[in-house]
């Protein structure tokens, strides 16, 4: 009975003082931790919300670039990390999602050992060839891909766009071959020197190219406007193809055990950064669509995901171990 006592007085005490934790909450340096190289989408959101937090927190709040293994290196450290507040993972759709189907086993659960925080974002994906190529549509693409079973091959630095790649050569009837990259950087530097012969990917590290002359974007892959390619087609549209939309989101969590109210609190900053003008205006241009969730909407929004997107990674056949 004493030891019942002693345990509920902990447990009571621990509830007293969250609220005020979270009130004082963050009292040192807060590190959100990118599974990718910096230059990609989640490095370049993550830079975003961490400038403007820090601000608002009077703290510092430094990003962390832990690529390697489809997100898992990041997402292995974030998950052992002490669940306070001071340790965040900005999170991809395959760090949460397709990860499970793809590994026999993880060093991570991504339901289990993360809290959500919030959705933050679901980006443009385009299908970019080098500007040097005889392709100028996608069309050119496929045409030539049927010609030379096999002879192709393209660029992805995720496993949303290894899939995307995947759904292609099902839908064109094509046979295309994979090359794996480690973020958008190094899919950026593929297509630049010809190493491949096509890339999916996000723009944040192909637009500067494209605007250059030095990449050609063939076609976007989902409806939504965007502003910086006004005239660029769907991937639907240019080929008559019928994928739909093919987003790439990402999201911000926590290790498990951080208190409710710290979680709050973050979810709370998320969404004024993400909801403010010029941050949205930025994110914008480079194809970084804002979208903000209370934590309950995101953890709803990872199971639907997930229920999505098995059947697809199972007929794929794409697994690493």
């Amino acid at each position: 009975m004493r030891s019942f006592r002693f345990t509920a007085l902990i447990l009571l005490s621990a509830l007293c003082i969250t609220p005020t934790a979270a009130q004082s909450y963050p009292t040192r340096a807060i590190h959100i931790i990118v599974p990718f190289p910096a230059g990609g989408p989640s490095d370049v959101l993550a830079r975003l919300i961490s400038d403007r937090m820090s601000v608002d927190f009077n703290q510092a709040v430094v990003v962390e670039n832990r690529p390697g293994a489809n997100t898992v290196i990041g997402a292995e450290a974030a998950a052992k990390a002490t669940g306070d507040g001071y340790t965040l993972l900005m999170a991809i759709d395959s760090t949460l999602v397709m990860n499970q189907f793809l590994y026999k086993s993880l060093p991570y659960d991504p339901i289990a050992d993360f809290a959500p925080i919030s959705l933050v974002a679901k980006t443009v994906g385009l299908l970019v060839v080098n500007a040097q190529s005889d392709y100028k549509s996608v069309k050119d693409l496929i045409a030539k891909a049927k010609a030379a079973p096999g002879k192709l091959n393209y660029g992805a630095g995720t496993i949303s766009t290894k899939l995307q790649g995947y759904l292609f050569n099902d839908a064109a009837g094509v046979d295309t071959v994979l090359v794996p990259y480690n973020g958008s950087s190094e899919v950026a530097h593929g297509i630049l020197t010809k190493s491949v012969d096509f890339v999916f990917d996000g723009p944040s590290a192909e637009l500067p190219l494209i605007q250059s002359g030095d990449l050609r974007a063939l076609a976007k892959l989902d409806a939504r406007a965007f502003p910086a390619l006004p005239d660029l087609p769907t991937l639907d549209e240019a080929a008559g193809l019928h994928l739909g939309n093919l987003t790439v989101w990402l999201g911000l969590v926590a290790p498990r055990g951080t208190p409710a109210a710290i979680i709050d609190k973050l979810q709370g900053e998320t969404a004024k950064i993400l909801n403010d003008t010029a941050i949205k205006a930025r994110a914008d241009a480079v194809g970084l669509y804002l979208s903000s969730s209370t934590p309950a909407e995101f953890a709803d929004f990872i199971k639907t995901e997930a229920a999505r997107w098995q059947p697809v990674v199972k007929k794929s056949g794409l697994h690493f171990d």
